[in-house]
Order: C-alpha cells, then sequence, then structure tokens
C-alpha cells in the first residue's frame, strides 16, 4: 500500500522503569487509539519499551540482562504482535545487544516484520552502550522514512545527511527537556507542580512551556525541519522517566516549520496530522538542498573531530 497523503500519530506516556510488559502494554493501547482514530502509523519516545534515564545507572551485568536481540527478541516480536493485532506499523525504542555490544535502537515494525532498525549515534545515558555507525532511510507506505534519535538530531550534519538521502519524514524520539543547561532559563522542574497537576494544571503547564521545556524545542526543532524541507515526528515521554520529570508535548511538524499537531494533556495521549507530500517541494528547505554548492565545504565538514556528547546534567553528578 503507497500512500499519497499519510495520517501519522505521535505518543506520549509515562513509562516504568524496565517494566516491558507494562510499557507494551502502553504502546498496544495507543497504537489501537491511533488506528481507530484514522491514523497509518503511530510512533513512539526513546527506549520506550524499557525507559530511559534509569538506565544511566545499572551495571554492565544489569543492563544487559535488560537488552535484546533485535529482531528476534521478545519485546520486538510481542511489537509486531501489537501491529499485526491493531493493523497498524509502529515505531518504537528498546535496548539491544549483538556481539557484546549494547545499543540505544528504535526500530520500525508492520504486521509483516521489522521494517527498519537504527542505532543512536549519540549515545550517552550509559557508559556501556556503544553508537551506532549509519543512518536510515527506508520506505514505509510509499513514503521515505529516517530515524534520528534525541541527541542524534542536536547535530544538524545527521539530518541533513537523513535529508539528502532521500527521507520526507524524520522520525526523532526523545527522552528530553527539564534538565539543567547553561541556556538562561533551563532546569528541573520541581515535583510539586507534577503531583499538583490536577488542582492547578495551569502552573504546571507554564513550567512544560516554557524555556525548561517547549521554549527550548522551538528554537530549534522547527528549524531542522524547515532547513530541509522534510516533516519531524517528535515524541516525548510525560511524567517521570526514572528521576527525570519530562514535559511530553509530543508534535508533528511540516517542511515550512509549522507546528501541525502536539499533545497538551498531562497523559498517556497521541496527536495526529495528515502529511502532505506537495507541501516538501514547495519548502524553503527544498530549495536550498538544490542549491547547494558542496564543493566548497566538503573539506571543512569532513575533517577529523572527537566528539563530545555529555551533556551538562550528567558532568555536574560526576
Amino acid at each position: 500500500m503507497k500512500l499519497k497523503d499519510m495520517n501519522i500519530a505521535v505518543a506520549q506516556f509515562e513509562p516504568k522503569d524496565g517494566d516491558k510488559s507494562y510499557n507494551l502494554s502502553v504502546i498496544s493501547k495507543l497504537a489501537k487509539k491511533a488506528k481507530s482514530s484514522g491514523a497509518d502509523l503511530i510512533s513512539f519516545h526513546e527506549m520506550s519499551i524499557t525507559a530511559y534515564t534509569y538506565t544511566k545507572d545499572l551495571s554492565l551485568e544489569e543492563i544487559t540482562t535488560l537488552a535484546e536481540n533485535v529482531p528476534n527478541g521478545e519485546s520486538t516480536q510481542k511489537l509486531i504482535g501489537i501491529s499485526k493485532e491493531h493493523d497498524i506499523p509502529i515505531l518504537a525504542g528498546l535496548v539491544e545487544k549483538e556481539d557484546g555490544r549494547i545499543y540505544n535502537t528504535y526500530v520500525c515494525v508492520t504486521k509483516d516484520g521489522m521494517v527498519a532498525k537504527y542505532r543512536k549515534l549519540h549515545p550517552f545515558i550509559s557508559k556501556h552502550m556503544s553508537s551506532g555507525n549509519k543512518y536510515c532511510v527506508f520506505d514505509l507506505l510509499g513514503w521515505k522514512c529516517g530515524i534520528l534519535i534525541c541527541y542524534d538530531n542536536n547535530v544538524i550534519e545527521n539530518v541533513r545527511a537523513t535529508s539528502l538521502l532521500g527521507a520526507e519524514i524524520i522520525f526523532a524520539p526523545h527522552v528530553t527537556c527539564c534538565t539543567p543547561s547553561a541556556m538562561p532559563g533551563r532546569d528541573y522542574v520541581d515535583d510539586k507542580f507534577w503531583q499538583n497537576r490536577d488542582n492547578d494544571p495551569v502552573s504546571l503547564r507554564l513550567e512544560f512551556d516554557g524555556p525548561k521545556g517547549r521554549r527550548w524545542l522551538m528554537r530549534w526543532l522547527p528549524a531542522r525541519a524547515y532547513d530541509n524541507g522534510v516533516y519531524y515526528a517528535f515524541t516525548n515521554p510525560i511524567g517521570y522517566d526514572g528521576e527525570h520529570l519530562k514535559n511530553g508535548n509530543s508534535m508533528i511538524i511540516d517542511p515550512f516549520g509549522e507546528v501541525l499537531s502536539e499533545i497538551k494533556s498531562f497523559s498517556d495521549d497521541i496527536a495526529i496530522s495528515k502529511i502532505t507530500r506537495e507541501k516538501i517541494k514547495l519548502s524553503g528547505g527544498w530549495r536550498y538542498k538544490n542549491a547547494r554548492r558542496p564543493e566548497l565545504y566538503k573539506d571543512i565538514i569532513g575533517r577529523e573531530h572527537t566528539s563530545d556528547t555529555t551533556p551538562i546534567w550528567i558532568k555536574d553528578n560526576k
């Protein structure tokens, strides 16, 4: 089946640390909701099957026990089963192990099996994780899709490379925001706002939508879509992932950098938007890619460089 226009769903939910059965049950619930609401596919956040932040404290033995083979491991096979049950492609993340190495991995599955697997290029949450070493662009429902996990999207070369490989939509699973930074206003969100969210939702929304959360996203996320002439499907947990409170704000952005839809609830939820291929070739980013002169900068961009991805909130805890 090839779709000219496609209804894509992004999800957010509060995961439980290491509880794959629970997290997969929520993925199933939201996949069912997406299908019944007319979505053609649904994407979830980074390491949504396992949870993310708590893995920073796991030993090599513990994280190896958490990790699974992909696609033959139990979680990926269950994800394929969920996709078959609800007749909808699903994108979700987990911890993978292969040949003695551990990866932060994101997969796309359909009822027929795994379609794509991507390993995070810039992992940092666990010292035991290895880096992926290639980009991922694949066909899904007649669309060219790419994947970049969390920090990978901060490095603009990764987005441009994925776009140049043909991606029309980039799935950007995250566990982000509400952590300290040198940027003014960035920090943790006090737990009191989360605990009082039913009685005082406005105060929590102001925290989540301010510089600690959404306002930071708006500094760069629309720019990635705009500069490259692609759709962006951003996903992020809501509530606690490990000891870190996260703001959700999962959203779909078009090639003009406009937010098409966004989850504003504090609950497990989805948002759906229709994407149209015609909009891509009308975008500025499409024209800018065609205007490139790589002979001017190919040797500059390709210089040797040592990568450092450690965030301030991890450096401060060392």
